[in-house]
C-alpha cells in the first residue's frame, strides 16, 4: 500500500520536546546502572556515589528510549490505545526510566515519587539487593514480557493483539533476538492476524549491530537482502537510519505516522469495505549505534557503536578516576538541568508528548490483564458427561468428550471473543474437532477448495511451531483472556523454557498487589506415551510433568484424569482457575468409563482416593496390598490386575487407590495440594506394600513420596524408555507396567504370599511369554487383552 499522504515534518518545537524526553530517559537509564547517590549531580561525583556492583545493559537502552518517546507522541496525538512489548528485555533501565518519567511508576510505587528523592530511589533500587531486577519484569508497570530469554517478543505481541481490535501493539525486536528460531517463525504471525477482529502489531526491528561479543546477522546483511527477507515475511518495511539525533527524530516521527496511517487504512478497508486481501503490514527497521550517546572510547578502545557498549561501558568507575570523570561527563552531556527542576521533577517540555491516565504505556490496562478479565462461561458439565451405569461398562474417547465442552465455551464466547485454543496442527488429531462447529481455524493466507475449517475470524489457532502456540497464548492470557494449549505429550518439551519463564512471571505477579490474577495457562497433553505405539519411540516422552513439578508449587498443577468424566471435571476447574499453569494429561483413544459425573467431581475434589468397588478389602482389617495408579492406561492395568487377583487370590485384601492430582503425593508442607502425613498413611498405609502404576517416569513418584513413612514399601512401575512401533499392550509389557507384571509384583512383595502363590505367579509369567510370540505372529494383542472388560 502506498502512503496515503506524506506526514508533516516535525516543527523545531516538536523536535526539541521529543529530544528533551529522549535525553531525560537516557539520563535516567545511565543513572540506574551507576548511581546510588547524588542523582541530579548537584555536586561532583565521588566514588561513594557509585554502586559497588555495576549491573545492567546500556547498549540497547537509547534505542528503546527512542521508541518509547515516539510512541508516546502518536498515542497522544492520535488518541489510540497502545501496548509495547520490549523484546530486548535486558534493557530494563530504559523501560523503568520511561515509566518514572510518565508518572505511572510513582503511582504504582508511591515511595518512588517524581522528585529528587524518588529519582535517587529509582537509581539505587535497580539491580540492587532488595530492589528490582535488571530486566523488564512483572514489577515493571506496562510490561507483559520479561525478555531475559530472547525469542518470544513478537509472538507475545501478536497474542496480545488477537481479539483486541482497538489495540496497537508495538514490539521492539532486538537484532540479537532476531537470530533465534522462535523469533524467525514469529514473523509468520501476520498470516493469522484478522484486520477485522484483531488489533495491529507494529514490529520495530532494532539493528544496533551487536550482541554481547559478536555482530548480529541481520545488521550485517546488505540492505537489499534484508529488505527482501522482511518483504518475504509479508511486511512492508520503513527504514530509520542514522546517528544524528535530530535527523533520526524526524525520520522516526515520519515512520511512526506513516505506519499508523497504513494500519488504520488496512483496518478500515477490512471493517468497512469488506476487503479480504491480506494486508502487507508495516514495520520499522531502526538502525542506530549500540550504546548511542554513551562513551565513544574507553581506555583507548572504541565503545559506542560496538559490542563493548552492550552492558556497562565504564566498568572501573569506583577505582579509576578517569572512568569516574568520563561517567560524569557522560551524564552531564544530557544537560539534566534542562530536563528536571530543582526538586527533580521532569519539566513541561520533557512531558509535552506524554499521554495521560491509562493511555500511558506504563498504565495501560492491557498490560495488567486481570483488570480486563471476565469469568469464562463454561457450560454445565451435565450437558456433556457420559452415562456410567456401572464402572467399565462402556468406553469413550476422553478428549472427544472434552471437545464438546470446548465447543460450548467457544460458542458462548462468540460475541465477546476472549477464548482461543492453540495447538501445532493437531486439533482434530487430538479429537477436539467439535470446536469447528463453533469456529474455524484462524487463517489469512491463501485458501484452496480442498481446505477445511479455515476462517479469517477463526479462534482455533494451528501452526507447526510449539513456540508460536505458547507465545500467542501467553500474550493472550496476559492481556486478559482465556485459552487452552493442546499438544502431543512428547513435544510439549519444546516449550520447556518458555513455560518456565511464564511460571516465574506468575509467581512474581502473585506478590504484587497491583497485578490482578489472570486466567491460567492450561495444557492438554494427549496422544500420550502409552498410545504412541504407531509413531514409535521418537513420540514417547511423558517427562513434561517432571519438568513442571520442579517449579513453584504455588503456581503449578498436574492432573491425570483416568476417564472422560474426570477429564470434564478437571477441565472445568482448570478453565475457571487463575494464576496457575495447569497440565492435564489425558488420552484420545477410547477408554473405559469408570466414574459417573457426580463421582468424578468428588474424586477430583479429593485429588486421590480409594475406589472401594475396585478392591477386595472388607473394612475389618487393613489391606494386604495397595494398588495405586495415576493416568488412564495405568488405571486400566491396575484394575485388570485387581480383577486377576480377585479371581486367582480371592483371600487377598486389595485396596485400589487412584490419584488424579499428582501433587497430592507430596507432603503438605511442600505443595498446597500435598497430603498431610496422616491422610497419606490412612490411604496408602504405613507398612503395607504399595504397587504404584504411574503414567510417566517412575522415579518421579519416589521423589514426591520419599519422606513418607511407607516409602520403603513403595514400588513404582512406569515408563522407562522402552518403546518402539508395536501393539498398544506391548508398550506396557515392555515397560513392566502390564497387569500380569503388577500381579507378580504383588506376589513378590506381600509377605508370605510368594510361596503360596507360586503357581499364580508362574501363570502370569507364562502369559507374558505367550504375548511376545502372539504379537509377532498376528500383529495384534492377545484376545484376552483386547476383549478384557471390568467384571468386578
Amino acid at each position: 500500500m502506498s502512503d496515503t499522504h506524506t506526514p508533516p515534518a516535525l516543527s523545531d518545537q516538536e523536535l526539541a520536546a521529543l529530544d528533551a524526553h529522549w535525553r531525560a530517559a537516557n539520563y535516567l537509564a545511565v543513572g540506574q546502572i551507576y548511581l546510588m547517590a547524588n542523582p541530579l549531580l548537584t555536586r561532583p561525583l565521588t566514588p561513594e556515589d557509585i554502586k559497588p556492583r555495576l549491573l545492567g545493559h546500556w547498549g540497547t537502552s537509547p534505542g528503546l528510549n527512542l521508541v518509547h518517546t515516539h510512541l508516546n507522541r502518536v498515542v497522544k496525538d492520535r488518541g489510540i490505545e497502545a501496548l509495547c512489548v520490549w523484546g530486548p528485555g535486558h534493557g530494563g533501565p530504559a523501560v523503568l526510566a520511561n515509566a518514572w518519567l510518565e508518572g505511572s511508576y510513582s503511582e504504582t510505587y508511591p515511595d518512588v515519587p517524581r522528585t529528587t528523592e524518588g529519582m535517587g530511589r529509582l537509581f539505587k533500587q535497580f539491580s540492587f539487593p532488595g530492589g528490582v531486577p535488571s530486566h523488564v519484569a512483572p514489577e515493571t508497570p506496562g510490561s507483559i514480557h520479561e525478555g531475559g530469554e530472547l525469542g518470544y517478543a513478537l509472538t507475545h505481541a501478536y497474542g496480545a493483539a488477537f481479539d483486541h481490535p482497538g489495540l496497537l501493539v508495538t514490539c521492539v525486536v532486538g537484532d540479537g533476538e532476531a537470530e533465534t528460531g522462535p523469533l524467525a517463525a514469529s514473523w509468520h504471525s501476520d498470516k493469522f492476524l484478522d484486520p477485522v477482529h484483531d488489533g495491529a502489531v507494529l514490529p520495530v526491528l532494532h539493528l544496533n549491530g551487536y550482541k554481547i561479543a559478536n555482530p548480529t546477522v541481520l545488521a550485517r546483511l546488505p540492505e537489499e537482502e534484508l529488505d527482501q527477507l522482511l518483504r518475504g515475511y509479508g511486511h512492508d518495511p520503513l527504514y530509520v537510519t542514522g546517528d544524528d539525533p535530530a535527523t533520526v527524530h524526524r525520520a522516526m516521527a515520519a515512520a511512526m505516522d506513516t505506519a499508523v496511517e497504513r494500519i488504520t487504512a488496512y483496518q478500515r478497508a477490512a471493517r468497512e469495505d469488506g476487503v479480504t486481501e491480506r494486508p502487507r503490514w508495516p514495520m520499522i527497521v531502526l538502525r542506530t549505534p549500540k550504546g548511542w550517546t554513551g562513551p565513544k572510547e574507553v581506555d583507548g578502545l572504541p565503545v559506542e557503536g560496538t559490542w563493548r557498549s552492550h552492558q556497562v561501558p565504564l566498568s572501573g568507575v569506583r577505582d579509576n578516576p578517569e572512568h569516574l570523570r568520563q561517567l560524569e561527563g557522560w551524564l552531564r552531556s544530557y544537560r539534566p538541568e534542562e530536563l528536571f527542576d530543582a526538586d527533580g521533577r521532569p519539566t513541561e517540555q520533557v512531558l509535552a508528548y506524554v499521554p495521560e491516565g491509562t493511555a500511558r504505556l506504563g498504565s495501560t490496562p492491557y498490560a495488567n490483564g486481570g483488570l480486563l478479565l471476565r469469568d469464562l462461561p463454561v457450560p454445565p458439565l451435565e450437558d456433556h458427561a457420559v452415562r456410567v451405569d456401572r464402572p467399565g461398562s462402556a468406553s469413550h474417547s476422553p478428549t472427544q468428550v472434552l471437545g464438546g465442552l470446548l465447543e460450548g465455551v467457544m460458542a458462548a464466547t462468540a460475541e465477546r471473543r476472549d477464548f482461543r485454543v492453540v495447538g501445532p496442527d493437531e486439533t482434530a488429531s487430538n479429537r477436539l474437532q467439535a470446536l469447528y462447529r463453533a469456529t474455524g481455524k484462524a487463517w489469512q493466507a491463501q485458501t484452496l477448495p480442498t481446505d477445511e475449517h479455515l476462517a479469517r475470524d477463526g479462534r482455533v489457532m494451528e501452526v507447526l511451531s510449539e513456540h508460536l502456540c505458547q507465545g500467542w497464548l501467553e500474550g493472550y492470557l496476559l492481556t486478559g483472556r482465556h485459552g487452552l494449549f493442546s499438544s502431543y505429550e512428547a513435544f510439549a518439551h519444546i516449550v520447556d523454557s518458555m513455560v518456565n519463564q511464564h511460571i516465574k512471571w506468575l509467581r512474581t505477579s502473585r506478590r504484587l498487589p497491583w497485578r490482578l490474577p489472570i486466567a491460567s495457562l492450561n495444557y492438554l497433553l494427549t496422544s500420550h506415551v502409552w498410545r504412541q505405539d504407531h509413531n514409535g519411540f521418537s513420540h514417547q516422552d511423558p517427562g513434561f510433568v517432571d519438568h513442571i513439578l520442579n517449579k513453584s508449587p504455588e503456581v503449578v498443577r498436574v492432573y491425570l484424569p483416568p476417564d472422560a468424566n474426570t477429564l470434564l471435571s478437571v477441565a472445568d476447574h482448570a478453565l475457571r482457575s487463575r494464576d496457575y499453569v495447569n497440565v492435564i494429561v489425558a488420552g484420545k483413544q477410547p477408554t473405559f468409563d469408570w466414574l459417573t459425573l457426580e463421582e468424578a467431581r468428588a474424586h477430583c475434589a479429593r485429588g486421590a482416593g480409594a475406589w472401594e468397588w475396585a478392591g477386595t478389602e472388607d473394612g475389618s482389617r487393613e489391606p494386604d496390598v495397595v494398588l495405586g495408579c495415576a493416568g488412564d492406561v495405568p488405571t486400566q492395568e491396575v484394575l485388570a490386575a485387581a480383577d486377576l487377583l480377585r479371581r486367582h487370590l480371592p483371600e487377598l485384601a486389595v485396596r485400589v487407590v487412584n490419584v488424579v492430582d499428582i501433587a497430592r503425593m507430596l507432603p503438605h508442607e511442600e505443595h498446597p495440594h500435598g497430603m498431610p502425613d496422616s491422610e497419606y498413611d490412612a490411604l496408602f498405609t504405613r507398612d503395607k506394600p504399595v504397587i504404584f502404576a504411574y503414567h510417566g517416569y517412575p522415579w518421579l513418584i519416589h521423589r514426591l513420596a520419599y519422606r513418607r513413612a511407607g516409602h520403603a514399601n513403595l514400588h513404582v512401575r512406569g515408563y522407562k524408555e522402552e518403546g518402539t512401533t508395536t501393539t498398544p499392550f506391548d508398550m506396557v509389557v515392555r515397560n513392566d507396567l502390564d497387569r500380569y507384571r503388577l500381579v507378580m509384583d504383588v506376589i513378590d512383595r506381600v509377605p508370605g504370599l510368594g510361596v503360596r502363590a507360586v503357581a499364580v505367579r508362574q501363570a502370569m509369567a507364562d502369559v507374558r511369554t505367550r504375548h511376545h510370540a502372539w504379537i509377532r505372529e498376528h500383529g495384534v494383542d492377545l484376545p484376552e487383552v483386547e476383549e478384557w472388560s471390568w467384571s468386578g
